[in-house]
């Protein structure tokens, strides 16, 4: 009786970066996107974001907040190998938030600023993707 192994060839040092590099872009522009949501005053994000004047205070700094633990979450457990299963989490709630928004612009009519989330939405599936089976992240040994 034989028995026959696969093998899986590890993640090549290209997928590696570019997860990296990924993980990396998305953290930047949800950290930054968080930080003006929840430091800006409204009239003045409104000026930025019409949308942001016309819902609650509640609602724009909570979104702010979604952001950030998004930004963090894609990059941080990774980085540091704690839980680093929490970025294919988070990668997963950064394509889930994209396509909301997505569908939120497109409702407004403002088709003019959803390309940013047609990228951050290809960038976080791409995350999700690598991190969860091609080139996942050990968890430190403590």
């Amino acid at each position: 009786m034989s028995t026959t192994t696969f093998e899986t060839a590890a993640p090549g040092r290209a997928l590696r970066i570019g997860l990296w590099a990924a993980q990396l872009l998305i953290a930047i522009a949800f950290i930054g996107a968080g930080l003006v949501k929840l430091t800006t005053p409204i009239p003045q994000l409104a000026a930025m974001m019409p949308w942001a004047g016309q819902y609650s205070e509640t609602f724009v700094r909570s979104i702010a907040l979604v952001d950030l633990a998004g930004g963090f979450g894609i990059l941080l457990p990774a980085l540091t190998r704690i839980l680093p299963r929490l970025t294919v989490l988070a990668a997963l709630g950064c394509s889930v938030l994209q396509v909301i928004a997505l569908v939120f612009h497109l409702s407004r009519g403002e088709a003019e600023v959803t390309p940013l989330n047609i990228v951050l939405l290809a960038l976080s599936l791409f995350v999700l993707w690598g991190r969860n089976g091609k080139a996942p992240i050990a968890p430190r040994r403590f």
